[in-house]
């Protein structure tokens, strides 16, 4: 019976490595600066709602010529 506790913790533990080794890690930290325009920002990865926006349309052109 121990065989069968044994093999199941070990199915376990394998799962969590998996698991963990596939996790989406953020992308963005807080570094001071605005991402896209690198002025000084207090909170966030934005100065603003425009640059964040013009990030993402960057970061989504670089996905698609990726494909191409």
């Amino acid at each position: 019976m121990s065989d069968e506790l044994d093999q199941a913790a070990a199915l376990e533990e394998l799962e969590r490595t998996i698991v963990l080794a596939n996790r989406k890690h953020p992308e963005m930290v807080f570094t001071g600066a605005c991402y896209y325009c690198e002025e000084a920002v207090s909170t966030g990865c934005f100065c603003s709602a425009e640059c964040r926006e013009d990030h993402e349309r960057v970061e989504r052109a670089k996905q698609h010529r990726r494909v191409a």
